[in-house]
């Protein structure tokens, strides 16, 4: 961690017109790898040299960035804004994946049920996959209200993160779903639950 610092403070005192970090923070603890993810970003609103900063954790990503490209394999998948990539993510490797067949331009058999999506234009009764991020999956024990996207599941793992849980649920057909919920709601593993997926927050990667 201590080398990394030093290391990182020997970059920025030259005031370089291009600064490449590659992961400058993955060695520090915490609680200083966020204050330095602030500190990054001030720096460069400061003195504006551009910054290639190569990361793994998306949140570090969100906090220094003007500008992510998410790159899988060698080859970028999608560049954007911050907003634009976790609102609206193209890249199977960013988000909850839900394959399946189109069966027109909004609409997409999966799991056995017809999802509903937004954002997407795609040719009907082909191959198709749909995504959503893991804060945006509501997830009950109890079936909800909506009368679309609705899917059935079993807790797979349930990991309690202080402020929410992380969770892992499989369904029917065997897929597997990530989803963020307040901490409050304590569903065991092997229980079975009920996720929500909002129209509005699935978006279509392909078909």
């Amino acid at each position: 961690g201590q080398q990394q610092r030093v290391a990182l403070a020997r970059a920025l005192i030259v005031e370089p017109e291009t600064l490449l970090l590659d992961e400058p923070l993955s060695n520090l603890d915490a609680n200083l790898r966020e204050e330095m993810r602030f500190e990054v970003r001030r720096l460069h609103d400061e003195y504006r040299y551009t910054t290639i900063y190569v990361t793994h954790d998306q949140s570090e990503a969100m906090t220094t960035a003007d500008v992510i490209a998410v790159m899988n394999a060698g080859r970028i998948e999608q560049a954007g804004s911050p907003e634009e990539i976790y609102d609206r993510p193209r890249s199977e490797c960013s988000s909850n994946v839900i394959k399946g067949r189109v069966l027109d331009d909004c609409h997409l058999s999966s799991a056995g049920a017809t999802l509903r999506c937004s954002g997407g234009k795609f040719a009907s009764d082909c191959e198709g996959a749909a995504a959503i991020r893991q804060h945006s999956v509501r997830l009950s024990a109890k079936k909800p209200d909506a009368s679309e996207n609705v899917l059935p599941g079993t807790v797979v793992r349930q990991v309690f993160l202080g402020a929410s849980r992380d969770y892992l649920v499989e369904l029917g057909d065997g897929t597997q779903l990530r989803v963020v919920a307040p901490a409050g709601e304590n569903i065991p593993q092997g229980a079975s639950v009920w996720l929500h997926l909002p129209p509005e927050r699935c978006r279509v990667l392909s078909g």
